[in-house]
């Protein structure tokens, strides 16, 4: 009877653990398949497990200022692609290719950012660089 509780315990343990985690790695909120480009100032870039995020604030036609916060893969997988810790700085003008959140928030999934002096930094695998739509979501 012990080993029998301590193994229903185990088991719960395990499910309980794995569910958050699939459900994590998801991408429900995302509007997969629509890009949005906005050009931007970097006010932080978080290198950090498991997720990197870049936070920069973009000035809409209204003068209204929108921050934004569009994470990408772990640190590991970005120095494979080129990224590092230095990546950025705080003020430097970005344009930012963005998978973005559905309900319109500016949140989303970095798919590449072309820097200032023209070098483009990919968050895929995909040398290709991405086409998007200019504006952001909501306009």
């Amino acid at each position: 009877m012990k080993y029998a509780l301590i193994a229903l315990m185990a088991i719960t343990g395990v499910l309980a653990g794995s569910s958050p985690a699939i459900a994590h790695h998801g991408s429900a909120t995302f509007d997969t398949g629509k890009e949005v480009v906005v050009e931007g100032s970097v006010t932080e870039w978080v290198w950090a497990n498991p997720h990197c995020f870049l936070k920069f604030d973009v000035t809409g036609q209204d003068g209204a200022v929108r921050n934004w916060v569009v994470e990408t893969s772990a640190p590991p997988s970005m120095v494979a692609r080129g990224w590092s810790r230095r990546s950025f700085k705080v003020g430097e003008t970005v344009t930012v290719t963005v998978e973005p959140v559905k309900n319109g928030n500016p949140i989303g999934r970095l798919l590449q950012v072309k820097l200032a002096n023209g070098q483009v930094l990919s968050a895929s695998d995909s040398a290709e660089p991405a086409e998007g739509v200019q504006g952001s979501p909501g306009e």
